[in-house]
């Protein structure tokens, strides 16, 4: 690229997996296929900008036709990390392999850290089980209202959520219990605790975009902490500074839903001269993979999609602009967890270029890395195809 890489933007859609990978069937998720099962189920895409870039190319996508001459780089990338979670996907994105995956707990946790959380949140819990968000705040939302108990769930990931009302339990003690169950599942190792906060009455309940992740930090450094300390800028938008515990962030911005992630990305590409973007827009995995929901999936694509034309203006020489996802959250396979699959990646700035599938998220990484004079540890960059 000409000139060196000045601003790099990537852009999580989070949960939009694209085909399962090889070893999907021991996670349960043999034919899981995000994009592919969505695209069918809704009847066909509508994604004329994501057309334009070459997503089609990267499977049979219903409505999404194979572009011959894609405006995107275009390919695959593989998990080698154990798992298929926010963390381990990010994580990854970022140049960090987990070797070990996160302890989970589908039994619900143990009875010694119950009681130690008990104790210090001065409040009892209810559940201590996997469950769906949205069902289980419907389910024991009023038991909560009565009694002040912290609702405590968990799912096929590594997490420890504590779901409670903005009027029982005011946003800082939430927090502030959340950085107390922190430190006691570290020993654990419970990959995040997760502040869900909702409002509402009985009956009509919702979830709000206060929710805040509080996850282990990073075991090693990451592209963030090798950008930071070479004096480069990076900006988290969405939950990026809890996925990383706020390390090699300079600015951690807060953002209710894609579309305002969406505008305050393009914001961001109008201030900041050098640096990384790093993005996660959270909707369609957390309203819609999650919860099933098949047709508000589709329409945060298209919402996405329309978007995309803005954000390619703001561009400049020496800019690359990367989608990408963390993990899959196929809305049409039983359960309501996520899924292990490839990811798409499609990269705007350079020439288009056949990415192939990659062997690691890690690549992603390593390239930006590269284009700004550095190197991780890990990942086979891919910047000169650009």
């Amino acid at each position: 690229m000409k000139p060196p890489l000045q601003r790099a933007v990537v852009i999580v859609l989070d949960g939009a997996g694209a085909g399962a990978l090889p070893d999907a069937a021991a996670y349960g998720d043999a034919g899981a296929d995000t994009l592919g099962h969505l695209a069918r189920a809704a009847g066909g895409l509508a994604l004329p900008n994501l057309q334009r870039w070459g997503l089609g190319n990267l499977g049979d996508l219903a409505g999404v036709p194979p572009n011959p001459h894609p405006q995107a780089a275009c390919g695959r990338m593989a998990e080698r990390s154990h798992g298929k979670d926010t963390t381990t996907g990010h994580w990854e994105i970022a140049g960090l392999v987990t070797e070990e995956p996160f302890a989970v707990f589908p039994d619900g946790f143990p009875d010694e850290l119950l009681r130690a959380f008990e104790k210090a949140a001065d409040r009892p819990v209810l559940w201590n089980r996997p469950a769906s968000g949205t069902e289980i705040i419907a389910r024991l939302g009023e038991q909560h209202l009565r009694t002040g108990a912290l609702i405590l769930y968990t799912s096929a990931d590594s997490v420890f959520q504590i779901a409670a009302h903005t009027d029982v339990v005011p946003l800082d003690e939430l927090y502030a219990i959340c950085n107390k169950a922190r430190a006691l599942c570290d020993p654990y190792r419970i990959g995040r605790v997760i502040a869900r906060p909702f409002l509402g009455a009985p009956g009509a309940f919702s979830r709000t975009y206060d929710r805040r992740d509080f996850p282990m930090p990073p075991t090693a450094p990451t592209l963030l902490d090798h950008l930071s300390q070479a004096g480069i800028d990076v900006v988290g938008v969405g939950k990026i500074g809890d996925i990383f515990a706020g390390r090699g962030i300079a600015r951690s911005i807060h953002t209710q839903g894609n579309r305002d992630g969406l505008q305050k990305t393009a914001a961001e590409l109008d201030r900041i001269e050098r640096g990384l973007l790093f993005v996660n827009l959270v909707d369609t995995d957390m309203l819609y993979g999650h919860r099933r929901d098949v047709p508000g999936f589709a329409a945060a694509l298209r919402e996405f999609d329309a978007y995309l034309p803005l954000l390619e203006s703001r561009l400049r020489p020496g800019d690359l602009l990367c989608l990408t996802a963390d993990h899959g959250c196929d809305p049409t396979h039983p359960g309501t967890d996520h899924t292990r699959e490839h990811v798409p990646l499609l990269v705007r700035g350079g020439r288009p270029a056949d990415l192939g599938v990659r062997a690691s998220f890690a690549d992603l990484g390593q390239t930006v890395a590269e284009g700004f004079g550095l190197r991780l540890a890990t990942g086979a960059p891919f910047l000169e195809e650009l």
